[in-house]
């Protein structure tokens, strides 16, 4: 009798396991291009947990960290009830991404017609690498770019809008309330991004810079 119940345990891993594999891909490679449609298409997800270490339900419960990166190497959390398995995938996407059209040099005002897209693997490239041209306009290089090198927003910065030491007009603004008054630029900031201001009766303020170089304080 044990001998027949050690064969039929066998047989039905043979024949289920090659399923349940494949069940458990797809779940997976669905899962992820639901997080990144944009890139659904030219998306493959190989799993590198061996499947002895696979969660055991037909249907896990797959979880992500908050901080996880959108692609290359992961863990995932997979969780049958109260049992928690943690597979390593590797989600591979095939996209276009930004390189330099020829050489670029530190200090440079680079736009758009500076960098060309080219395909391949997103998933391979540095971190933080551009997959797109928007927001280049009058950029400024932050290193010395060659040509074909693939381009990351840690290589370029957007211009000042803002310069430290520049007398600068603040706009206060919260519930029936508006008011502006002037100030000075305690830090360079380009359009969006924060800066440190410092008003005429002494006080630190931050806000956020806006297109015309006007500082923005929400209260």
């Amino acid at each position: 009798m044990r001998r027949s119940t050690f064969l039929l345990a066998t047989l039905w891993l043979a024949f289920a396991a090659p399923g349940y594999a494949a069940d458990l891909s797809a779940q997976l490679t669905a899962f992820f291009k639901a997080r990144d449609p944009q890139h659904a298409a030219g998306m493959t997800v190989v799993v590198r947990t061996p499947q002895a270490q696979w969660p055991a339900c037909e249907t896990p419960q797959l979880l992500l960290p908050g901080n996880s990166r959108q692609w290359g190497n992961l863990s995932i959390a997979a969780n049958c009830g109260q049992n928690r398995r943690y597979l390593q995938v590797q989600v591979q996407v095939t996209g276009q991404y930004l390189v330099a059209n020829h050489q670029l040099a530190r200090g440079a005002s680079v736009g758009a017609s500076d960098f060309r897209l080219e395909s391949g693997r997103l998933d391979t490239l540095p971190a933080r690498a551009l997959i797109n041209a928007d927001n280049l306009v009058d950029a400024i290089a932050l290193r010395d770019i060659p040509p074909g090198q693939p381009v990351t927003t840690s290589m370029l910065r957007q211009p000042w809008r803002v310069k430290a030491g520049q007398n600068v007009m603040v706009i206060a603004s919260g519930n029936g309330f508006n008011a502006s008054s002037e100030g000075r630029a305690l830090n360079n900031a380009g359009a969006a991004q924060m800066v440190r201001v410092r008003m005429g009766n002494g006080q630190v303020v931050s806000g956020r810079v806006d297109a015309d170089g006007n500082i923005l304080i929400s209260l």
